[in-house]
């Protein structure tokens, strides 16, 4: 099983590449193939003992010590509105690590990890039944493989907080005129509707408008639009997810670079895979910052940061002194 789990050198030569490694498995009492990215994972054991305790989630079976951390094992059955796993002992666990923390997924069987291009992922489509729980769909050998929407599934069981708009008009004012365009934007690409909802709230609150891109692609594609109608100042920067079908983050960040006239938008990578991987990938992507996802007040500072940085004004300290205040 430790076989499974590949060495992070490898997987940083993939950046630019618009490719990612897929882990394919099944759940209890289902016979549907689910994916998850191998980037997130961190072992793939035989479920132990459990502890369990009181007033969790429901989809939360009990929790364990992995490695000095107690970590929540969750049923991914019951969590996508599935039957309910019985003898959680009989199958696997994996473990795996989101925004900084790690939490385990009852999974009844490991198929294999497969290598695709992200323009093989696609969006769902419409009348797919648990298409709440799934933010892109695949094929693997004829068979259909729903890739789950694991930040979904965390908002349900710890709801994220609703964003609080505590910034005056004054400072909202102070920002736009930093702004290159009285009309600029900021663009937000994320496959995820929890995500993106959150991070667009968090822009707004900055007196920013926002688009919303659910892909890369249709990220660059607005971006491009933008420019062919000679309106690219109107675009102030890009917060842009990692993992997307059709075009990653890494490899949007990647074109955008590549094209003399795209190649100064400022880029911020948005994303719940591990900090060390991050870094490398980030300068190989050619993006100028990441901010770990979920953690709105940092998105802020990240934000404002970067207006700053690309056009002036206060001080970097003194404007997140007021942001934050």
């Amino acid at each position: 099983m430790a076989g499974l789990i590949e060495n992070i050198e490898r997987r940083t030569g993939m950046v630019g590449q618009n490719r990612m490694e897929m882990l394919l498995f099944r759940l209890p009492n289902r016979k549907q193939l689910y994916g998850m990215n191998v980037f997130k994972i961190l072992e793939i054991l035989p479920c132990p003992h459990l502890t369990i305790m009181p007033k969790l989630h429901k989809s939360v079976i009990g929790v364990l010590n992995h490695r000095g951390t107690t970590s929540s094992v969750i049923d991914l059955s019951l969590a996508m509105e599935g039957p309910k796993t019985d003898d959680y002992r009989k199958y696997l666990l994996v473990m795996s690590e989101y925004n900084n923390s790690v939490q385990g997924f009852i999974v009844s069987k490991v198929e294999r990890i497969v290598d695709y291009s992200w323009d093989k992922i696609m969006i769902p489509p419409s009348g797919l039944g648990n298409k709440a729980y799934l933010t892109a769909v695949t094929e693997y050998q004829n068979e259909l493989v729903e890739i789950v929407d694991v930040e979904k599934i965390f908002s349900e069981i710890s709801p994220y907080e609703e964003i609080v708009d505590n910034n005056s008009e004054e400072f909202k004012a102070h920002i736009r005129s930093m702004l290159k365009h009285p009309e600029a934007k900021i663009i937000v690409a994320d496959d995820s509707k929890v995500a993106i909802k959150q991070t667009g709230d968090t822009v707004r609150t900055l007196g920013i408008e926002v688009i919303e891109a659910n892909n890369g692609l249709e990220a660059l594609n607005i971006i491009k639009d933008y420019a062919a109608k000679g309106k690219l100042d109107e675009i102030e920067l890009l917060i842009s997810d990692v993992e997307m079908p059709q075009l990653d983050g890494y490899s949007l960040s990647a074109a955008l670079r590549k094209d003399p006239l795209l190649k100064d938008i400022y880029v911020i990578l948005h994303t719940s895979l591990s900090g060390v991987f991050n870094e490398s990938m980030l300068h190989r992507s050619g993006a100028n910052s990441c901010v770990a996802k979920f953690d709105t007040e940092k998105l802020a500072k990240t934000v404002v940061k970067a207006i700053e940085e690309l056009h002036g004004g206060l001080k970097p300290s003194e404007s997140v002194t007021k942001l934050v205040n």
